[in-house]
This record gives C-alpha cells, structure tokens and sequence, in this order.
C-alpha cells in the first residue's frame, strides 16, 4: 500500500506546494533528449509533475502509480489529458514498447520489498522496448542521509493556498539493516489537525543494484552522479537487451 503522504485525500494535495523545488527532474529531462525518447514511462508518476513535464513538450508519456490520491491530483491539472494515467504498480502494466521508463526521486527506495522490487523492474521491462532504457536514482548508503532526518533539520512552515498554514516536519524512527524508517508530521493551523504518514526506504548497495538489474534481464549501462546531489546518489542507466 502507498503511504499515506500520497493515499491520504488530505494529504497528496500538499506534495507540490511542500515539495515545489525538484532541481532532480532536470537530469530526467536531459536524458530524455540524450536518448531521443519519445514515448516514457513515469513509474511511481506521482502527481504528474514529471510526466506533465515531458507532455508539454511534445512527448508520448504513460504514468502509474499505486495511490489513487496523488492520480486524482496529476488528472486535475492542465494538459493532463495528454498522459495516459494507470493506477497500479509496475506488475499491471500493457505492453507499452517505451523508449524510457524512469523511477525519480524516492520512488525505487520505496519499492521496498524484494519480492515487489523485483515485480517492478520486470514489469519495467516487458514495458521496455529492446533497446529501451531503465533510468532511477538511488542514495548512496554510506552517506547516511537518515541522520539528517530530525525535526530540527526538517522542520518547516508553508502557506498553502485553499489549505492555510501547515507544519511539517521528518523524524528517524527506525533502522533495520538496509531499511530505513522515518515519520512525517502535518499539522493544519486552521483546524488544529496533526496527521501522520510512515514510509520506509530500502537503502541499496550500488553491487546489488547491479546483481538486481541483471537478474531482470537488464545490462547496466552507465552510473552516474546525481547533478543536484553530488556524492550522495547512484543514478542508474539500465538497457533491455535487443535490437532497438
């Protein structure tokens, strides 16, 4: 199940105005234009800001997401009838012969669990056409992004349109080898309401990312450093094998 941060009908809306600065997206849309991708496919889509994205400038774009909230908010903005939207994971995907599929931000360390992890990236690619390319970002364990989350270094005041003001804030909860566990607060000035959402994310060795692609029947092709976060994330290029 999606976290509540992007299920909860109060709180997808919030994403964009609390998350409103994605420098990471540029890279995507780089690569787009490295690959000459005309048809991409948006895993983990979200509210559409990526995927609207490549839709205005002219590029065929699938998104899928398992939370219906954070659908409802990418089909109610402008030009979203140009993006094919599915609600569901990877493993329900069509055969889409995709030029692209990109996971951005958290959404690959999100797949936390082995088994759904390795339902999404063969999901990803049989939604591949051979020659297409896999593209994610994943953090770096050794950096240790976890011990920058306390509310002292997260916390935050927003003034949201038709909202009001929100609180917000990321706290650790828990560390349990790989996965990572932490809490996000809200709470809403104008009616007093605190809501909470819990996520967890798997914080992979770049060897088994590697080991992970290959048992998916993808060839790694490149990994690069994350423009906006140099030194702290693998951002991976993964080929379905074929003719193009």
């Amino acid at each position: 199940m999606p976290d509540d941060c992007f299920a909860h009908p109060r709180l997808a809306p919030l994403y964009d105005p609390l998350e409103s600065q994605r420098p990471d997206l540029d890279a995507y849309l780089s690569m787009v234009e490295e690959f000459a991708a005309r048809r991409v496919l948006d895993v983990g889509c979200g509210t559409g800001v990526f995927a609207l994205l490549l839709a205005g400038r002219g590029v065929d774009v699938v998104g899928i997401d398992p939370a219906e909230a954070s659908l409802a908010v990418a089909r109610a903005k402008p030009g979203a009838e140009r993006v094919r939207w599915i609600h569901g994971d990877a493993g329900v995907l069509p055969p889409l012969a995709a030029d692209l599929a990109t996971m951005t931000g958290n959404v690959a360390q999100a797949v936390a669990d082995p088994e759904d992890w390795r339902r999404t990236l063969h999901g990803t690619h049989e939604a591949l056409r051979p020659g297409g390319r896999l593209v994610f970002e994943t953090r770096d364990p050794a950096r240790r992004a976890w011990e920058e989350w306390t509310r002292e270094n997260t916390h935050a005041v927003t003034d949201i349109p038709g909202t009001g003001t929100v609180e917000t804030w990321t706290e650790l909860v828990e560390i349990d080898g790989p996965l990572v566990t932490f809490r996000a607060s809200y709470v809403f000035a104008a009616t007093g309401e605190t809501l909470t959402s819990l996520s967890t994310l798997r914080f992979r060795e770049r060897e088994e990312v590697t080991a992970d692609l290959a048992a998916g029947g993808y060839v790694v092709e490149d990994v690069r450093d994350a423009p906006d976060r140099p030194g702290r994330e693998f951002v991976f290029v993964a080929v379905r094998p074929g003719p193009a």
